[in-house]
């Protein structure tokens, strides 16, 4: 077969891990969370920036529309999981952070993420995982070289 071939396989075989580990993680956010993915990405970006993030920031970040973002921070913030902060001198702008509520309702979920991420992968040993990470990191290299 031809190496055009083989990177064409490789391409499909790399698409259908990631969106079956992606289903099940969505499954499962559902299923125990009655949450949904987005949701958990913006939680998960806005855990890591506990002095808020702007709309654009949160968008950026997930590499997702303004819009997307609107809406589930809108939810967020309709829950008492997240609020909207002014930002000083500009009366437009608002900083987007997680409430106490949404930092604890966050790290259950997260903690739930972790061991789902490790059943799922757990017929992987330490030489898989190292040897998937280093491949991986050549791939990322190369796409951007």
């Amino acid at each position: 077969m031809s190496l055009s071939k083989e990177r064409l396989r490789l391409w499909l075989k790399l698409l259908k891990a990631s969106s079956t580990l992606e289903d099940e993680l969505r499954r499962r956010l559902r299923s125990e969370f009655g949450s949904t993915l987005p949701r958990f990405d913006v939680m998960s970006a806005l855990s890591r920036s506990p002095d808020g993030l702007r709309m654009s920031q949160i968008s950026e970040m997930l590499r997702v529309s303004n819009g997307n973002v609107t809406g589930i921070v809108d939810k967020l913030s309709d829950e008492g999981l997240a609020q909207r902060v002014a930002v000083p001198g500009d009366r437009r702008a608002s900083l987007v952070m997680l409430t106490d509520k949404g930092k604890t309702a966050f790290a259950e979920h997260a903690a739930a993420h972790e061991a789902w991420i490790d059943d799922m992968l757990g017929g992987l040993n330490q030489d898989d995982i190292e040897g998937m990470q280093a491949r991986l990191d050549r791939l990322l290299d190369t796409l951007e070289d």
